[in-house]
């Protein structure tokens, strides 16, 4: 097997669940024609980095499809708290807000990978209370409009010629999900991790704007936030997105990196948690919101919107999809030889 053709790791085995339909029992169903409970007082969105990044974008998709369905419900605020990717979220979730009910905290498969690798303190991953997904994303990877590559396979082979030349960019540090999809691009053109040339931001928006301004050549981020970079006028260009198959809509040109003769996947899932001390009856009542939100006629077309894809998850078949996910994420860190916390 040729070096282009090598598995890559990390495909079919966190690969969202086949369905694309809300699953069974995964929240207390409302009845027929009730009104979605109220909100805890106070709520909010907290995007753990800042603005315009995946974080938002699920945030803002939470608070789009909450007001959908209850269009009396006050719109929900976000809160914007970056540090260390989701670590200071995190760390204020288990401590200063463990029992708040009214503190929603956006993660994504990235904060698993985070977790797995212990980058959030000495905490195992279940003791927050994972609640609700809408939808999964999709890696890409990206270059400046004006650069050289017009498809992935040009991009490796000048990686493969020069690879102190080009200079990865990422919402995320060594370990990360982005440096992750960087490293197995890096790995198909026969180039090792630690050569790979990886510059670190503070979440995807700094990241893309990097790339915009050319301080980086190649960007490995998130489809969901780059459309909505591309719709701020962002000068990027996506040469393969990282999915089992091509994704839809605005994507649907786009080849797969499989299709260009590289295996590799990432599927990101997009969620919320709570506090670890968070009561049942505060935790059914956003599960029951979030499944009257997904109900809801209209959510298909919000998810849509936001560059998300079925299924969604709610209550305990998304925490089983969570431990899933940390378990290859575990196999994964350790393909690399990074250090990561005990299962």
């Amino acid at each position: 097997m040729t070096m282009r053709r090598r598995t890559l790791l990390l495909g079919a085995l966190t690969a969202p669940p086949a369905t694309h339909a809300l699953p069974p029992g995964s929240a207390p169903a409302l009845p027929a024609g009730s009104v979605p409970p109220a909100l805890p007082p106070g709520a909010e969105c907290i995007a753990p980095a800042k603005p315009g990044g995946g974080f938002d974008l699920s945030c803002r998709l939470a608070q789009a499809a909450l007001q959908q369905a209850d269009a009396a419900r006050p719109l929900l605020p976000i809160r914007y708290l970056p540090g260390g990717i989701g670590a200071l979220a995190y760390r204020t979730a288990l401590t200063q807000r463990a029992a708040d009910a009214a503190a929603l905290v956006a993660f994504s498969s990235g904060t698993l990978l985070n977790l797995v690798q212990g980058r959030f303190g000495p905490t195992p991953p279940r003791e927050v209370r994972w609640l609700a997904a809408p939808g999964f994303d999709h890696g890409v990877i990206a270059v400046n409009r004006a650069a050289p590559w017009p498809t992935l396979g040009a991009l490796v082979e000048a990686l493969r010629a020069q690879p102190n030349a080009i200079v990865f960019g990422a919402g995320g540090t060594i370990g990360s999900q982005d440096w992750m999809k960087a490293a197995l691009l890096a790995r198909s053109a026969g180039v090792g991790h630690r050569t790979m040339r990886f510059v670190a931001f503070e979440g995807g928006g700094e990241a893309v704007g990097a790339l915009a301004g050319r301080h980086v050549q190649v960007l490995a981020g998130d489809a969901a936030e780059l459309a909505h970079q591309q719709d701020a006028g962002a000068p990027v260009r996506v040469l393969a997105v990282l999915a089992d198959r091509r994704l839809p809509g605005r994507w649907a040109a786009v080849p797969t990196a499989r299709e260009q003769g590289f295996d590799i996947r990432w599927p990101i899932l997009r969620g919320f948690y709570l506090g670890p001390a968070v009561d049942d009856a505060a935790y059914h009542t956003w599960s029951a919101a979030f499944e009257a939100a997904f109900a809801a006629p209209g959510f298909a077309a919000l998810r849509q919107r936001a560059g998300l894809e079925a299924p969604s998850l709610i209550g305990t078949p998304l925490q089983d999809f969570v431990q899933r996910q940390l378990a290859d994420y575990r196999a994964l860190t350790d393909s690399f030889g990074l250090p990561r916390r005990a299962a």
